[in-house]
């Protein structure tokens, strides 16, 4: 997905593309995914999927089901596919609070 240095906001830009292109992979999907981004390249997104469709915001959400945090070089890996999002929550990469079933779901919404 990535290019050489994409930012943490355009690589959200082509998730929402990616969910657009194919609403297929967010059947029965009713939820909104919270990312707190740290490092060196910050920022808050969050996803709220519900019918079929996606939408990508920048800011925080009042009521995420699930929160997603990581640093923004390991977010950047695990979505190039290049960090496994299981071996990124074991090695204390990504923390997820609330939902983790809906975590589960994160690697395959993110190609």
């Amino acid at each position: 997905m990535r290019r050489a240095n994409m930012t943490v906001k355009e690589i959200f830009a082509e998730m929402q593309k990616r969910m657009d292109s194919n609403p297929g992979k967010l059947g029965g999907i009713k939820a909104v995914f919270q990312f707190e981004i740290s490092g060196a390249d910050p920022g808050n997104y969050f996803v709220a999927i519900g019918d079929g469709s996606a939408k990508v915001n920048e800011g925080v959400s009042v009521s995420p089901n699930v929160t997603v945090t990581m640093a923004s070089n390991d977010f950047a890996d695990m979505v190039e596919g290049r960090l496994d999002s299981v071996a990124a929550f074991m090695g204390g990469k990504l923390k997820v609070k609330g939902d983790t079933m809906l975590a589960m779901q994160l690697q395959s919404l993110l190609k």
